[in-house]
């Protein structure tokens, strides 16, 4: 399949193996690399490096490799689908979910689900992540975009990487936040002493989370997150970097923490614009039963 972009002012002397990744969210630079090596990206029909500075006006051409007959299992998982029509799929992802298969997460994941409920999907992501335009982690719940088609596929990744979608989260962080907004602008990349993590890091990715108090405790705060990027794990380690990790978040949050079986976060909020009708879209979704006994029980704390 071959896309194509037309370069903006905002993305003007951009490196092209930077822009196709932010482009494409899910996507590794080093996967967009490949596709470059490949010359299977074009800058108004040349071919071009990976170092490569575009311009504005500058038509991108890139054709995503043929997308691998599909040989993961579909399962029948109950999803609760807050949306759906012929092009896009809104579902609420239960915490523990894994979204798509990998490593020892070769079933029970969101993808499984999907294929037995759809058909047809976005093959763009290839053959683990099909339909996939963005991720939320294994243990946070709540709202995900799932592309039915390439076409979809592709103005939603746009609109991700053009910070046109509305995300908002919930979360509960350890300590007490004393002003009642905040953002935090601060690059995300690889942690260099442990590459398992995200970090705060000098040749990160551009990532802004904003933030607003909701509810003050003791020694918590109940926060909602609004989203300018999606960096992985953003809010996790954005809220650790300035002092309120996560509560109960085994890799970033404190050893003491409160027992909540995985990072206490739920994605509230999305919005978007329809890739076919034009339409503005937006959904809310309540957060889980486990997450409202949380904030009772720390009420009474």
């Amino acid at each position: 399949m071959t896309l194509q972009h037309v370069v903006t002012e905002t993305q003007n002397k951009m490196r092209i193996d930077k822009l196709l990744a932010d482009i494409n969210p899910d996507e590794s630079r080093s996967r967009v690399q490949g596709w470059i090596t490949k010359e299977l990206v074009m800058v108004n029909d040349e071919v071009v490096k990976a170092n490569y500075k575009c311009q504005v006006g500058d038509v991108i051409t890139w054709r995503i490799p043929e997308v691998e007959s599909l040989d993961i299992e579909a399962e029948n998982i109950p999803l609760d689908i807050v949306y759906e029509d012929s092009d896009v799929l809104v579902v609420n992802k239960p915490k523990g979910m894994v979204v798509h298969p990998s490593a020892g997460h070769q079933s029970g994941t969101l993808v499984n689900g999907l294929l037995y409920h759809c058909k047809d999907l976005s093959g763009i992501n290839g053959i683990e992540r099909p339909g996939i335009v963005h991720r939320i982690d294994k243990d946070t719940s709540g709202l995900l975009l799932v592309a039915k088609n390439d076409k979809a596929h592709t103005s939603l990744s746009e609109q991700l990487s053009n910070k046109d979608v509305k995300r908002k989260y919930e979360a509960v962080v350890h300590g007490v936040i004393n002003h009642d907004t905040g953002m935090v602008d601060a690059p995300i990349g690889r942690d260099p002493k442990d590459r398992q993590k995200m970090g705060v890091v000098e040749n990160g990715k551009p990532a802004v989370t904003h933030f607003q108090v909701l509810n003050r405790f003791n020694e918590f705060t109940h926060i909602e997150c609004q989203l300018e990027t999606g960096r992985t794990h953003q809010i996790r380690v954005h809220m650790r970097y300035i002092g309120f990790p996560l509560v109960g978040d085994p890799k970033y949050g404190p050893r003491k923490t409160l027992d909540t079986n995985g990072q206490a976060l739920h994605a509230r909020l999305i919005g978007f614009t329809h890739p076919t009708t034009g339409e503005w879209l937006e959904f809310e979704v309540e957060p889980p039963a486990y997450f409202k006994e949380l904030l009772t029980n720390l009420e009474l704390m």
